[in-house]
């Protein structure tokens, strides 16, 4: 497989493999990935399992022909990467291991060698020249071993992305790349999202064009699609609207219960009800919607004073992987001393940002009047949101919304015609009551200020708490018009025919604008308020909240340079160029300040 004109897979598929890491099933098998780059050096990347070496030592032959390689590259040194690096060695034995100092550490531990006179340390930031390639080298400590580099070759621009945007199945085997990306990510790299993260935000500077990976395709097309759910499963945000609910049931009672629910959530708007047997399940699956789905229903026994057995698995593997910023409920079933609640609440005491569903439900045996009635309680508490969103059920006169108003931050949307439109603002007021008047200003630089002068409309998002970076990213550091930021997303619209946020939002008003004033470099439309609906009751978040909790702290210690203030960019230098841009939130110099 020709990658580039210069870059050639030399992989292989493994279809004996039944489970990966001796725990994940793959029913469609592995690649294990391996390229070459043809150069005036030739340089290999990474090895393949110890099952393949023939197969993997003759592909290499096949490519490089009549020449030798002159480098070996390993950026990872987990055995299903690493377990050739010997017979390479010793079929190529004038070549050099390019690795970084912890990988050659390893080496030593696997192999009893150094490699000490035969070996390039690489660390951040270093580069290698190939002749028309150079490679630069860049650390991703625990993505998600501690020894782990990836590399750009700025020449074809492609990022070898050792472990990251991999996915369990062959390369020979057509399958969704998501569902079992997904499953791979939560399984493997899942607790390891800060680190991710990091690694995003060194990436977002590169110009990448394809990714090469070391399990998994090769990503050529729509990058913005993979990042993006890398991003989001590594900030731990929900990536979809709905409910997973995972259970055990020993006769029968506590799966009735289940199905009830079920079909209460499903009666009172929920999008999606996933629900998932512990017992029967591929327990990686139920991990990967756990994290997936934004809502988590647990139901289970009382078992020997604590929580069935495999319920009890199933929160391990969620808290060994930081399970956060979730929606959960709960149920359980005990004939004479119901334990199950406690107990699952212990477990996830170190858990950050989980909001508990009231009231929790209790069967003693099987379902009666009573723990019915809880769970009607807990099907309209986990959907009321959905209720609200729901054009046909919700209440759009709520005037509660309003109290929602603060010195907050909020995303307020609109329509050029063509598309819908959203940015940032922290300056709306409620300035009468009777009637109502809400006052927003709007920066006369942004597009939005003039689709609003236009079209006299605009929906004021309130945003909430529970709001990631990534929301600020979306609506702040993008100008809606060259760029479309509900791509992708499923839009609900209110009856303006304005777009309004579902998710990260405690409430919204559609506005009518009916007077303008200019204020010099802000504009402020007042309108009256057309509807209004409560959507959570999640605080709202306000500017402090923001810079304390939610803005990325920069890393600028025993940096010498400039920061950018709106998203913790730095820039290392001695003086700041007067027309730099920021490379991610693509504000100007000006909003830059020196590191002190």
């Amino acid at each position: 497989m020709n990658i580039t004109n210069d870059i050639r897979y030399v992989g292989v598929n493994d279809h004996k493999v039944d489970l990966f890491e001796g725990q994940y099933v793959v029913p469609n098998g592995m690649a294990y990935n391996s390229y070459v780059i043809m150069d005036d050096k030739i340089a290999v990347m990474d090895t393949v399992d110890r099952n393949f070496t023939h197969e993997w030592l003759d592909n290499i032959a096949g490519t490089v022909g009549d020449r030798k390689p002159d480098y070996l590259i390993i950026q990872h040194m987990e055995p299903d990467h690493s377990a050739n690096i010997m017979n390479f060695m010793k079929t190529y034995p004038e070549a050099i291991v390019v690795s970084s100092s912890k990988a050659f550490t390893m080496m030593q531990n696997f192999f009893g060698t150094q490699f000490i006179d035969k070996r390039i340390v690489v660390g951040e930031m270093d580069t290698l020249s190939l002749g028309k390639h150079t490679l630069t080298f860049v650390t991703a400590p625990m993505v998600h071993w501690p020894e782990v580099i990836v590399t750009y070759d700025s020449t074809d621009k492609v990022l070898f992305s050792a472990d990251g945007f991999g996915k369990f199945g062959a390369l020979d085997v057509e399958e969704d790349w998501a569902c079992e990306a997904r499953r791979y990510y939560f399984g493997i790299v899942g607790k390891y999202g800060a680190q991710v993260q990091a690694l995003l935000k060194k990436a977002a500077t590169l110009d990448i064009q394809t990714i090469c990976p070391l399990h998994g395709p090769i990503l050529k097309e729509n990058l913005g699609y993979y990042l993006g759910l890398y991003n989001t499963w590594s900030a731990y945000e929900s990536e979809t609207e709905g409910i997973l609910i995972a259970y055990t049931s020993v006769y029968g009672n506590t799966k009735k219960a289940v199905e009830l629910l079920a079909e209460k959530l499903k009666a009172y708007g929920a999008p999606k009800v996933e629900v998932q047997d512990l017992a029967r399940c591929d327990m990686a699956e139920a991990v990967e919607d756990a994290f997936r789905y934004n809502k988590l229903v647990l139901a289970t026994t009382t078992y020997n004073a604590g929580i069935f057995p495999f319920m009890q698995e199933f929160i391990n593997h969620l808290t060994e992987r930081a399970y956060k910023n979730k929606t959960v409920a709960m149920i359980e079933n005990g004939s004479w001393a119901p334990m199950a609640v406690k107990t699952m609440k212990s477990m996830l005491e170190g858990s950050k940002n989980i909001t508990y569903i009231e009231p929790t439900v209790t069967i003693k045996s099987a379902l009666n009047d009573e723990s019915k009635a809880q769970l009607d309680e807990m099907a309209k508490e986990l959907t009321k949101e959905y209720t609200q969103q729901n054009n046909e059920t919700a209440n759009k006169n709520d005037l509660n919304a309003l109290f929602n108003i603060g010195y907050g931050l909020y995303v307020v949307t609109c329509s050029d015609g063509r598309r819908d439109n959203g940015l940032i603002v922290n300056t709306v007021t409620q300035i009468t009551n009777s009637p109502n008047r809400v006052a927003v200003c709007i920066n006369k630089q942004n597009y939005s200020h003039h689709v609003i002068q236009q079209s006299g409309m605009m929906n004021v998002n309130c945003l909430s708490v529970d709001a990631p970076f990534s929301v600020f990213e979306k609506f702040g550091f993008q100008s809606g018009r060259t760029v479309n930021k509900f791509e992708g997303d499923t839009l609900t619209r209110s009856d303006n025919g304005l777009v309004f946020l579902t998710k990260y939002v405690n409430a919204f008003m559609s506005l009518k604008v009916e007077q303008y004033i200019d204020m010099e470099t802000h504009g402020m439309f007042i309108c009256t308020v057309s509807e209004a609906r409560v959507l959570s009751d999640k605080e709202t978040m306000t500017y402090t909240y923001y810079q304390n909790n939610v803005k990325p702290k920069p890393a600028t210690e025993g940096k010498k340079g400039y920061v950018c203030k709106v998203c913790g960019y730095v820039y290392e230098g001695d003086e700041l160029p007067e027309d730099y841009i920021c490379p991610l939130c693509k504000h100007g110099a000006a909003d830059f300040e020196e590191i002190k």
